[in-house]
C-alpha cells in the first residue's frame, strides 16, 4: 500500500519539487535495521505515541478550562470548577481528563525504561553523543511540562507542591528572590502564577514535538552515515517496514491495553497519578501534612530534600542532571552492551538504577532520619556512578585495545 501510493503520480510530482518521497523511502522503507533488536527498542514509538495522545487531549481540555484563580464561592474558584465541569458536564470529558492524567505517568515510566535501556546498551556512545544529549534534553523539557500543568486543577496538592518548589529558585544566589516572584508573577502562588503556567504547559509540548522530531532525525542520520558501526553487521541488517514496525505495533498494542485498563478502571493509580489531596481546592491557609510532586518526580524531588543546605540542594539537582549530560564522554570504554562488559560495570549500572528507584520511594515519603540516611546513601551511589565511570571504564578501554 505505502509502495503504491509512494509510486503514483502525485507522489512524484511532490517529490520532485520537496524531495519528500526520497525522504520517506530513506526512512522508512529503506532504512536498514539490526535483525536483533529486541522489544526494549520499542519504547521509543511508544513514547512518541503517548506524546501525540498528550498533544491532542490537551488541546481538547483546554477548550474547556478556565485558568483563573478567581473565587466562584464556597472555597472554590473557576480553575477548579472548570476541571470539575470537565468531568462531570462536557462530553466524554471525564474520559480525556483521565487519558491525559494517566498519559503523563505513562509517558514517564516508558521514557524512564527507553533511558534505562539506552544507558544499559551503552546507545550514548560514539557516534550517538548528539542522540543521547538530545534525549536527555526532551526528559528535563517533560519535567518542565508537567511541573507547569501540575498547578492547572488548583488543588491542595498542586498549589502547595508548586509553592514548595517555586521556593526553591530563592536559593539562586542574588537573582534568587527576584527569580522566585518572576516565576509566580506575585509573591506568592496566585492567579498570575495560575496564567503564566497554562501558557508555558500548552506550549510546551509543542516543542517536545519539535525536539523529539530532531531526536528521531538525529538516529536515523547517525544509520544512514554509518549503517555497519553501531554494533551490528549490515549482513543482518533488513529493511525498516517488515521487521521493526511490527514489533513497534506489537509493543503499542499491549502498552494500549495496560493504559485502558487503568483509564476505565483505576484512573487514580492507587493514588500515584491522581493524589486524593487533589480533589480538595486549594487553601493556602491549610498546608498539608506531608507535600510531595508525583511519583516521576520524586527521585529529583529527595535529591534537593537529602541536602541541608537549600543552596545546596539546588547545586546537587543541577549537578544530577549535568553529569546525565556528560554520560557519553565519562564512560571511555568502545563495548556498548553492558551484557558484553566486566561483572564490575554490570554491578555499577544495576546500583544506578536501584538508587533512583530508592530516590523515589524516599521522596514520597514523609522525611525521617531513617529515610534521610537511606536517600543520601542512594545518592551517593547515583553520584558514585558517575565519578567512577571514568576510572573503571579507562582499565577496560586498555583492556580491549590489547
Amino acid at each position: 500500500m505505502l509502495e503504491k501510493i509512494l509510486n503514483s503520480r502525485l507522489a512524484q510530482w511532490v517529490d520532485e519539487r520537496s524531495g519528500l518521497v526520497r525522504f520517506i523511502r530513506s526512512h522508512l522503507t529503506d532504512y536498514p535495521t539490526p535483525r536483533n533488536l529486541n522489544y526494549m527498542w520499542a519504547f521509543g514509538s511508544i513514547a512518541m505515541t503517548v506524546l501525540l495522545l498528550q498533544v491532542l487531549t490537551g488541546i481538547f481540555l483546554a477548550m474547556f478550562y478556565k485558568a483563573s484563580a478567581v473565587p466562584t464561592g464556597g472555597g472554590y474558584t473557576m480553575a477548579f470548577d472548570s476541571v470539575e465541569r470537565i468531568m462531570r458536564e462536557v462530553h466524554f470529558g471525564w474520559l480525556i481528563r483521565y487519558m491525559h492524567a494517566v498519559g503523563a505517568s505513562a509517558f514517564f515510566f516508558v521514557i524512564y525504561l527507553h533511558m534505562a535501556r539506552g544507558i544499559y546498551y551503552g546507545s550514548y556512545k560514539r557516534p550517538r553523543e548528539l542522540l543521547w544529549l538530545s534525549g536527555v534534553a526532551i526528559f528535563l523539557l517533560m519535567q518542565s511540562t508537567v511541573f507547569f500543568g501540575y498547578l492547572l486543577p488548583w488543588g491542595q496538592t498542586s498549589y502547595w507542591a508548586v509553592t514548595v518548589i517555586t521556593n526553591l529558585f530563592g536559593a539562586t544566589p542574588i537573582i534568587g528572590e527576584w527569580l522566585m516572584h518572576w516565576i509566580r508573577g506575585a509573591y506568592a502562588v496566585g492567579d498570575p502564577t495560575l496564567t503564566r503556567f497554562f501558557a508555558l504547559h500548552y506550549l510546551f509540548p509543542f516543542l517536545l514535538l519539535a525536539l523529539m522530531g530532531a531526536h528521531v532525525l538525529l538516529l536515523h542520520a547517525v544509520h544512514s552515515n554509518n549503517p555497519t558501526g553501531e554494533g551490528f553487521d549490515e549482513r543482518t541488517a533488513i529493511p525498516f517496514h517488515p521487521y521493526y514496525t511490527v514489533k513497534d505495533l506489537f509493543g503499542i498494542g499491549i502498552f494500549a491495553i495496560v493504559f485502558a485498563w487503568f483509564v476505565f478502571y483505576n484512573p487514580t493509580g492507587w493514588g500515584l497519578f491522581i493524589e486524593p489531596e487533589n480533589f480538595e481546592p486549594a487553601n493556602p491557609l491549610k498546608t498539608p501534612p506531608h507535600i510531595k510532586p508525583v511519583w516521576y518526580l520524586t527521585p529529583w524531588y529527595e535529591i534537593l530534600r537529602m541536602v541541608p543546605s537549600k543552596l545546596g540542594g539546588v547545586i546537587a539537582l543541577n549537578l544530577a542532571f549535568f553529569l546525565l549530560f556528560a554520560l557519553p564522554w565519562l564512560d571511555r570504554s568502545p563495548v556498548r552492551a553492558a551484557s558484553r562488559r566486566p561483572l564490575v560495570i554490570r554491578a555499577m549500572i544495576w546500583a544506578f538504577f536501584g538508587s533512583i528507584i530508592v530516590l523515589g520511594y524516599c521522596g514520597s515519603q514523609p522525611p525521617t532520619p531513617a529515610l534521610t540516611l537511606l536517600a543520601r546513601l542512594a545518592g551517593a551511589v547515583y553520584f558514585g556512578f558517575f565519578l567512577l565511570l571514568p576510572f573503571v571504564t579507562r582499565r577496560e578501554a586498555r583492556e580491549v585495545r590489547s
